[in-house]
């Protein structure tokens, strides 16, 4: 869990005094687009009117609007579990902004029992994320959630 442990500690110290989701979320994507190897774009979407909008992102572009129970982040964020996906391509409903992304894992953000949004993490490696990234990616969500409610 080394990059992931580099990375917490940055947050935490990014996330010091500022409860802002915006600014919060901004200063999460950039330190995840700099520590992880082997990622093509990683980006934080809020839960607004029932859909998950595009906030703060490095990398590919993404979509700006997407719909609860379509593709990867739609699925996870209803079922408030991280969803891991060794290959999009088999994945249903997959959205694909390009052809670049072939694996990717997505965590919900969760407040106070509430969906909040979610993180997006994408690949362009087939079987990129194991285990190891499922923890470290929700303890990237919960240090973030956290410092929302410091």
């Amino acid at each position: 869990m080394l990059p992931y442990d580099d990375l917490l500690t940055d947050l935490k110290g990014l996330y010091e005094g500022e409860r802002d989701p915006i600014a919060n979320a901004a200063n999460t994507a950039a330190p995840i687009w700099q520590h992880l190897p082997d990622i093509n774009g990683d980006s934080c979407y809020f839960h607004k009117g029932g859909e998950l909008v595009l906030g703060p992102f490095h990398g590919e572009l993404a979509y700006v609007r997407i719909a609860l129970g379509k593709g990867v982040c739609g699925t996870a964020a209803p079922g408030k579990k991280a969803v891991v996906v060794l290959d999009v391509h088999k994945f249903p409903s997959h959205i694909a902004c390009g052809s670049v992304s072939n694996s990717e894992i997505v965590v919900p953000l969760i407040r106070n029992r509430r969906l909040i949004g979610v993180l997006d993490i994408d690949s362009p490696s087939l079987d990129r994320f194991a285990e190891a990234d499922r923890i470290g990616s929700e303890a990237v969500a919960a240090a973030y959630v956290a410092a929302l409610n410091a």
